[in-house]
Formats: structure tokens, C-alpha cells, sequence
């Protein structure tokens, strides 16, 4: 029987990537979108679900169906995510939240709500899809790195708490793909890229350097590679860095003083 798995954020960039890569090798794939008008997948093995991570009834809504169609969740890969593009000066209260709602807590509640029938099967993977920047700092992107370091502290807790159940935790600290990341997955705080912004200087030196890794990053087939092999690898390793940046910074932060890291990190980006 094969094997089902959900996928948050599944319509576009590394989630679709991802889900349709395990179609394709044999897994019935649930991708996760928050539009409400499904279209039916014209892929074999995936079914399009609405799931929006920041709604807790969509969550329960979304598993319900899955458990009555699939009787099972065998892995669960939280992946719905975005970034702020902030100072902590500007960043809003409302900016923040919703930062938080959909890295952080819609990952909690997702988790929360596929864990009973995992654990009742005495089995399960759950894969975060996480980032290199949830292990070291970078301006204007101290909301995202929060909420990154965030869900490096959930998989590091909750691997005790479904560890006598079978149930594998794991991240992917992702580096800096070619994705539509910048269009889709990245918000600017107004005051921070305004014209008259303190900040002018260092937003004009260090948001290109982003995006342009981004815009013009590889492929990011690596990252679905990465979560088809720890799905089948029970002895995956906890955090798996992919990509340049995660390669090489991820490494890094344990090697050097926290001194020695955050020089290193201003000479990098020239900050």
C-alpha cells in the first residue's frame, strides 16, 4: 500500500517540486493550497486539498478528509512559509503575527492535529522545511529568522515527545534556491524600503544580493531529493542543510565563536 503524504504550501516552488517528486515515485501525494476553487491535479498520485495553515479548521477540515479517503498519514512535510523583509525598529504588530501564524504556529497546529493518528499507528515522518537562517542572523530579516529558529527548537523538542512512538521529526535547513520566492513568498515592511528609511543604505546594499541569489539561484530539486531520502532513510540525520548557503554557513556557526561567525557573515555580504 503506498504510502500518504501531506505537503502545506504545495502549489508552488518547493513544495510542488517536492510533491511532484514523490508522485512520481509511487506516493499518494495531498497538496496543500489556500485557494479554494480546487483544480484537480493533472498529475497521477496528487490530490490538490484546500489547507490553509493559518485557520485551524481548514487544518482539521484537511486531515479529516485524508483520514476518510486514505484511513492514514504516514508523513507530513511543513513547508508553507514567507518571509518579512523588516527592521525590527518598523516591523508592525500585525507584520510580526502573521510572520509567526504561518511559519511558527500554523507548523504547531498542523503537527498538532496529524500527531493522534500517527502515534496510533505507531509510526509517522514529519519533515519542517526550515532554512539556514534558522541557525545564523541576517538584517532585515530578523521576523523570518525568528520564526525559523522557532521551528528549529520545535523539531529539537518534539523528536522526545514521538520518539517512543515511532514517529521521526526532522528539518531541512534550506538555502537560497531559484524559486518565486521573492514574488510570492516575500513581503517588505513600507517604512523600511521608503526613501527616507535610516535604514536606506543598508537596505540598497543587502536586498539585491538576496534577491538576485534568489531570482537567479539553482534549481531546487535538492530540497524534494532531500525529503524523498529522509522519508526513506530511517537513519536520516536530525537537520539536513541544503544548498550553498546551508552547506557552508550551517557548518560554520558550529566551528567558529559567536564573535568569529558574525565577522565572517559581515565580510560575506559586505555588511
Amino acid at each position: 500500500m503506498s504510502q500518504v503524504v501531506l505537503i502545506t504550501g504545495a502549489t508552488s516552488g518547493m513544495g510542488e517540486l517536492t510533491a511532484n517528486t514523490l508522485a512520481k515515485s509511487g506516493y499518494i501525494v495531498y497538496a496543500g493550497t489556500r485557494n479554494e476553487n480546487i483544480e484537480e491535479s493533472s498529475i497521477e498520485n496528487i490530490r490538490n486539498i484546500y489547507l490553509d495553515v493559518t485557520k485551524t479548521g481548514s487544518i482539521k477540515n484537511a486531515v479529516d478528509q485524508i483520514i476518510e479517503n486514505e484511513g492514514k498519514i504516514d508523513v507530513l512535510v511543513n513547508n508553507a512559509g514567507y518571509g518579512l523583509l523588516a527592521t525590527i525598529e518598523d516591523g508592525t504588530d500585525e507584520e510580526m503575527f502573521n510572520q509567526f501564524d504561518v511559519n511558527v504556529f500554523g507548523l504547531i497546529k498542523m503537527t498538532r492535529e496529524v500527531l493522534p493518528y500517527m502515534r496510533k499507528a505507531n509510526a509517522g515522518v514529519i519533515i519542517n522545511i526550515s532554512s539556514f537562517l534558522g541557525k545564523m542572523g541576517l538584517p532585515l530579516l530578523a521576523h523570518y529568522n525568528a520564526s525559523k529558529y522557532a521551528v528549529e527548537g520545535i523539531v529539537d523538542s518534539l523528536r522526545f515527545e514521538t520518539s517512543p512512538f515511532n514517529i521521526r521529526v526532522h528539518s531541512i535547513q534550506s538555502g537560497l534556491f531559484g524559486t518565486n520566492f521573492v514574488k510570492k513568498g516575500l513581503v517588505a515592511n513600507e517604512v523600511t524600503t521608503s526613501e527616507n528609511s535610516p535604514y536606506k543604505e543598508l537596505v540598497s546594499h543587502f536586498v539585491p544580493i538576496i534577491g538576485k541569489a534568489i531570482n537567479e539561484g539553482p534549481n531546487p530539486q535538492p530540497i524534494a531529493n532531500a525529503v524523498k531520502n529522509i522519508i526513506e532513510d530511517e537513519n536520516s540525520d536530525i537537520s539536513i542543510p541544503v544548498g550553498a548557503e546551508a552547506e557552508t554557513f550551517v557548518p560554520l556557526r558550529k566551528e567558529l565563536s559567536d564573535i568569529d561567525f558574525e565577522q565572517k557573515i559581515k565580510e560575506t555580504f559586505a555588511i
